[in-house]
């Protein structure tokens, strides 16, 4: 059974930060003489809903893998990283996270907790506004363009412009 690494990040503009947790996590196994897989996610640690975390839970509920590598706790989800390592544990699956560090105070991890809840919830309500926003610009472009047909035929019609300028781009 293999060894799984999970890296994660919360955006795209965070990609060389994913790419570096991928070069850890396999270098580490490699000194380890581990046999690994690494799954890599792109989304928030509040979101339950990422593929390569269903994927995670799935490989962990299935005994498929003998442990879980991370690089940071946080790194697998924001909040309920916890009921994950429960389960690992369950199924008899090692979980090892290479940089446990320091623990943060209360009020600082607090202070990161309050902030990745705001972050959340700005993208989503930003994510919401720019969806209705391109939804309204396709319905304007499509309309524009199912009038044209009609406003050279009111052209014709008027006498504006001939049949010739009508095949024109």
């Amino acid at each position: 059974m293999p060894t799984v690494c999970y890296a994660r990040v919360s955006s795209r503009e965070q990609k060389p930060d994913l790419d570096r947790q991928h070069e850890v996590l396999e270098a580490y196994c490699a000194a380890k003489g581990w046999r690994t897989q690494v799954i890599r996610d792109l989304g928030s640690g509040m979101n339950y809903s990422k593929k390569g975390l269903r994927q995670l839970l799935e490989m962990i509920l299935r005994r498929n893998m003998k442990r879980l590598v991370l690089t940071h706790k946080d790194s697998l989800l924001r909040f309920g990283a916890e009921l994950i390592f429960a389960l690992c544990e369950i199924q008899g699956i090692e979980v090892v996270i290479i940089h446990q560090g320091e623990r943060p105070s209360f009020e600082e991890e607090l202070a990161q907790d309050v902030l990745e809840i705001i972050t959340v919830f700005s993208a989503r309500l930003y994510g919401a506004r720019s969806h209705k926003a391109r939804k309204t610009i396709d319905a304007l472009t499509a309309a524009h363009v199912a009038s044209q047909p009609k406003q050279v035929e009111r052209d014709l019609n008027d006498g504006t412009t001939s049949p010739e300028d009508s095949t024109q781009p």
